[in-house]
């Protein structure tokens, strides 16, 4: 019995190993180096932007949480980052989240257990709107354990317990659900002009299709920035050559859900385990990333940096072409 049932596991991995290789096995060539050399994977100053993921898309645990985990929010602040757009802040400068699985019209959050470990509701108690803002928007909703939670036009408001210090946003974009609240309640997202002039972009799937002036049809995240692949990865088996401090440079695109994606390949969309415990969304199998040198929507200074980093088409090839 023993034998027939260590068969039948054999058996059942190597089928398993046969669909990936199946799904992930695709555009092979394109991984090849070549000889290139490697982009510099100099970190750029104040981008340390890596992300931790774990099950569920909450995140990782582990890390430093933020003393202000429990406090109350005091009085909220804006900041306007150039990445996000006007995003809000506790007193003590951190940036508060909102939840896509929780609901504005009735409030209600539906973050608790150990999503509530990771991502702890901002206390009700003693919170006064930002300068400048609609103070009406502010309110409470009561949690299932009977405690007050913050809200903004509705929308329950949490800190990130990997966010470390004042102006951290490592929890935008995990899972695909969870992104830095803008001063309105909604998903705070970089304005067209970054003089913030302008009018802020509607919000925009994970990811999604951007037609480029130079490089034609390219993925873009939530955020609209352009979404890039390395060269030296291989998509079979998955690798990642992006490590350490190139990571820094070169962030990683967090899981996305398949439902929010617009125009792009659906074959070999699938999350990537990395080696250093974050998890990387890939297309075709191909692990993606964005660059911290694009400093708003529709900057492709990425594209072709030290000969094996490009921009991604809806199929997840390489845009191999000059900027």
């Amino acid at each position: 019995m023993a034998t027939w049932r260590n068969a039948s596991l054999a058996v059942t991995a190597a089928a398993v190993l046969a669909l990936t290789a199946t799904a992930c096995g695709q555009d092979k060539g394109s991984a090849s180096p070549k000889g290139q050399p490697v982009g510099n994977a100099a970190p750029a100053a104040g981008s340390d932007t890596g992300y931790g993921y774990g099950d569920g898309g909450y995140g990782s645990a582990n890390g430093s949480a933020s003393q202000t985990a429990a406090k109350s929010a005091g009085q909220l602040a804006v900041w306007d980052s150039k990445e996000l757009g006007k995003v809000v802040t506790d007193s003590a400068g951190f940036t508060l989240y909102r939840f896509d699985k929780d609901t504005a019209s009735p409030p209600k959050s539906n973050c608790d257990g150990d999503c509530a470990k990771l991502w702890p509701a901002v206390p009700a108690g003693s919170v006064t709107a930002a300068p400048g803002t609609d103070a009406s928007l502010i309110g409470e909703v009561t949690r299932t354990d009977g405690s007050k939670q913050l809200t903004i036009a509705g929308w329950p408001m949490y800190r990130y317990t990997k966010d470390a210090k004042p102006g951290d946003a490592t929890g935008q974009g995990v899972g695909g659900t969870w992104h830095a609240s803008a001063p309105d309640g909604k998903k705070a997202v970089a304005s067209a002009d970054s003089s913030g002039g302008g009018e802020q972009e509607p919000s925009l799937p994970g990811l999604s299709v951007r037609n480029d002036p130079k490089l034609g049809k390219i993925i873009v995240d939530a955020r609209g920035m352009t979404v890039y692949r390395f060269k030296k990865d291989s998509a079979w088996p998955m690798k990642s050559a992006c490590t350490g401090d190139c990571l820094k440079k070169w962030p990683v695109v967090a899981p996305v859900d398949k439902k929010d994606t617009e125009g792009i390949i659906q074959k070999g969309f699938v999350t990537f385990n990395r080696p250093d415990g974050v998890k990387q969304q890939s297309i075709n199998c191909w692990p993606v990333y964005t660059y911290s040198g694009d400093s708003k929507p529709g900057d492709t200074n990425g594209q072709g940096v030290g000969g094996t980093w490009w921009a991604v088409s809806p199929e997840g090839k390489l845009i191999a072409t000059a900027k």
